[in-house]
């Protein structure tokens, strides 16, 4: 079991459109696991597309790793989204870190479309089955109910076989979905106290299921900040994200303060079974942003990755 960080982006906060290479590039020189960028279509924030900024990075860099946090599947169609992750895979040498969610209720891209997001669930399950055949069989025919296909292929396939395919959402359905369908799973708002239940019945919905995901392979985000509470930013991140559940505690989920505070959330969540982060700096504009993260770099991530790992699970034999 590996313990690795990445840095995630909620929003754009460079000055330009080539900020994200220039962070992209300091992340890569500064040995950086992977860079995450939240997937948005409605905003009146600036969000980046998320795959479209996931190709950019696949021409930017050479060694980074990059993945959306987490691409809402039940805004995009199948094949297009299969195919878009198997070129940017291929052209990037085996890098990409692909996480599907179905998007919350309340997301305000259904308000926009005037969509209905009643039977969401079911029709990602349905993509999720596609998307993972179209990336490694010759040719996928089928008939479900949201998607009728006939000897469909695509070519170049991805690089990495299988490709990732992390789900991300904390319900029962989600908790299914990444037994059924997935090679990991990431956490969103949560603490490291409700995520380590949630991977317990990962496990169990996963001897059910037949199948396997590697011990390595649950992953949590959380935001992190130098500074003090009374920080205008950690105020800020202090009043709920948009999107959070019933009981939302930013304290217990948020990490601000010194490295030590920050390394000791990751702590809570490695001892919950987690092993991969996307760490979000709470902070906003460029000058910010970057000195958030050269902090994380220099302070907290080599300390993160020598974090002693949970203990394995007995055998069951």
């Amino acid at each position: 079991m590996s313990i690795r960080v990445g840095i995630g982006l909620s929003s754009y906060p460079f000055e330009d459109g080539r900020g994200l290479v220039r962070f992209a590039a300091l992340l890569e020189a500064a040995g950086v696991d992977s860079l995450w960028q939240t997937d948005r279509l409605v905003s009146r924030e600036p969000f980046l597309e998320a795959i479209s900024a996931m190709a950019v990075l696949a021409g930017a860099t050479e060694r980074l790793r990059f993945g959306m946090n987490a691409v809402v599947a039940s805004f995009r169609d199948p094949l297009v989204l299969a195919k878009q992750c198997a070129t940017i895979d291929y052209l990037s040498g085996g890098r990409l870190l692909p996480v599907f969610g179905i998007g919350a209720d309340e997301a305000p891209e259904w308000r926009a479309t005037g969509s209905d997001p009643g039977r969401r669930g079911a029709r990602v399950d349905e993509m999720l089955a596609l998307i993972q055949r179209l990336w490694s069989e010759e040719n996928v025919s089928c008939a479900g109910e949201f998607f009728r296909y006939e000897q469909c292929t695509i070519a170049p396939r991805p690089v990495q076989q299988p490709l990732p395919c992390w789900i991300g959402g904390h319900s029962a359905a989600a908790i299914r979905r990444t037994a059924r369908h997935g090679t990991g799973w990431l956490a969103g708002l949560r603490t490291a106290a409700q995520v380590a239940p949630i991977v317990a019945r990962i496990k169990a919905e996963l001897v059910v299921t037949g199948r396997t995901i590697d011990p390595d392979h649950y992953g949590a985000g959380f935001g992190f900040r130098f500074g003090s509470w009374d920080d205008p930013e950690a105020q800020r991140a202090a009043r709920a994200p948009r999107i959070a559940p019933p009981g939302f505690e930013p304290r217990g989920y948020f990490a601000v303060g010194d490295a030590d505070a920050i390394l000791a959330r990751c702590a809570e969540y490695v001892a919950a079974g987690i092993s991969k982060f996307v760490l979000i700096p709470i902070a906003r504009g460029q000058v910010d942003v970057t000195l958030q993260c050269r902090r994380l770099i220099d302070e907290v991530i080599p300390r993160v990755q020598a974090l002693p790992e949970p203990l394995p699970e007995p055998s069951k034999h």
